[in-house]
């Protein structure tokens, strides 16, 4: 096996289990982020029988976060126990994000997702802290109650139910 993997200062870095479709992972997330790479792929030996230079495992960057992608079989699957919290400036970007995410997968509630590999993604605007977490309890219960009610997140629905 080739092994050339890169080196990060990131101290912490999510490494996701897949069962045959490394590579159709790392084109999927790296076409949706765009500010993305990958980094060092890692082939079993072309001499291995079957490979047909399979990747095994390897690096890629996703808005400067490194994740790391193997092929270890179908031993373990993503479940919602975990999941990518993606913060968004606009409605145009939570709507990106969730639309683009989502091809594939299944749509939830309140900003929750899985894609098509069955990883779970929260795509989330920013101002929900803002709304959420205000010290009017009954303002912060109005957006809950308003999230609630919501697969992808709304910024205006929100502010209306902050509002009153």
């Amino acid at each position: 096996m080739a092994t050339t993997m890169e080196t990060s200062a990131q101290r912490i870095t999510p490494f996701l289990w897949f069962n045959g479709n490394v590579e159709e992972g790392l084109n999927f997330y790296t076409s949706v982020f765009k500010d993305s790479r990958i980094g060092s792929v890692n082939h079993l030996d072309a001499e291995a029988p079957g490979s047909n230079r399979k990747i095994t495992v390897a690096n890629f960057f996703l808005n400067g976060v490194e994740f790391m992608i193997l092929d270890g079989g179908p031993a373990f699957t993503f479940n919602e126990s975990i999941s990518f919290y993606v913060k968004c400036e606009t409605q145009d970007e939570v709507d990106y994000y969730w639309e683009e995410l989502s091809k594939g997968g299944q749509k939830s509630q309140c900003g929750w997702l899985k894609d098509k590999f069955g990883v779970s993604w929260q795509i989330v605007p920013n101002a929900i802290e803002r709304l959420m977490y205000d010290s009017d309890p009954a303002k912060s219960k109005r957006v809950m109650e308003a999230m609630m009610k919501m697969s992808k997140m709304i910024v205006a629905d929100l502010e209306k139910a902050y509002n009153g």
